[in-house]
C-alpha cells in the first residue's frame, strides 16, 4: 500500500494554508506514527539513513579533514573544516567541542581521523544521531557533500513515532510531494509489516497546523 501522489500534494497545499506567513522560511514536517511495534525491542526500532530526491534546502555540512582532503572539502563548498590541530584543541575542551558542533546539520570525516573524531565528538554527536559518515582521504568529496545535504535519518529510538524535515516553505509542492513520497517508501521498508505498522502521519509547516495524510 502506498499514499495517491494527489492526496500528498493536497496535504502540502492545506498545510501551506493553515500556516500564517511568518517572516522566517519555515520547514516542512512529517510526523509518522507507528503501531503494533514493541518499541522496547530494539529490532523493532527505526534507524535509517536516505537521501531526499530533493533536498530539503540549506543544511549545514561539517568535515573533519586533514591535507588534500580538508583543502577539497573547503573548495567543494563545506560549511566548515575542523583539521587535526583544531580537532586536538577541542578535545582539551568539552564546553568549546559542543559549542563549535552544535549549528551544522551532517559531519564527514575523513577516516584515518575517526579515532579522535568518535572520542572527541561522539559524546555530543551520538546522542543525536549525528555521528560523521567515515571516507576515505581520496574519496570524491564534492559528490558526498552533495549526498550528505540530502540525507535524513529516521530514529525512533524506544518511542512509536518518527518525526523529520521533508523540505522548506520556497520549495514546489511537487518537490515537497516528491521528498514525502520517499521517506514514506522507505519507512515502510524499514518495518517489519510496512504500510500496516503505520497509524497515521501528519504533515505541517514550522509555526502551522497539522494536516493528516493517513
Amino acid at each position: 500500500m502506498s499514499l495517491p501522489t494527489e492526496r500528498i500534494k493536497k496535504a502540502v497545499e492545506k498545510a501551506r494554508e493553515v500556516s500564517p506567513a511568518r517572516n522566517f522560511e519555515q520547514s516542512f514536517d512529517l510526523v509518522i506514527n507507528l503501531r503494533e511495534l514493541d518499541m522496547n525491542r530494539p529490532d523493532n526500532r527505526v534507524n535509517i539513513r536516505f537521501q531526499l530526491p530533493r533536498g530539503i534546502g540549506a543544511r549545514k555540512v561539517l568535515v573533519f579533514a586533514s591535507g588534500d582532503l580538508a583543502l577539497r572539502s573547503r573548495r567543494a563548498g563545506a560549511d566548515y573544516v575542523i583539521e587535526p590541530a583544531e580537532l586536538d584543541q577541542l578535545a582539551g575542551d568539552k564546553k568549546a567541542a559542543k559549542k563549535r558542533l552544535a549549528n551544522y546539520d551532517m559531519f564527514v570525516a575523513e577516516a584515518p581521523m575517526m579515532p579522535t573524531v568518535g572520542r572527541v565528538a561522539g559524546p555530543i554527536l551520538g546522542p543525536r544521531g549525528k555521528m560523521p559518515t567515515p571516507v576515505p582521504p581520496q574519496a570524491p568529496i564534492d559528490n558526498i557533500i552533495d549526498r550528505e545535504r540530502r540525507t535524513i535519518v529516521l530514529r525512533s529510538r524506544d518511542k512509536p513515532f518518527v518525526h523529520c524535515i521533508v523540505g522548506r516553505e520556497g520549495m514546489s509542492d511537487d518537490d515537497v510531494t516528491q521528498n514525502i513520497e520517499t521517506v514514506i517508501s522507505n519507512m515502510t521498508a524499514a518495518t517489519k509489516r510496512g504500510f500496516a505498522n503505520i497509524k497515521s502521519m501528519y504533515l505541517k509547516l514550522t509555526m502551522g497546523g497539522s494536516v493528516k495524510l493517513y
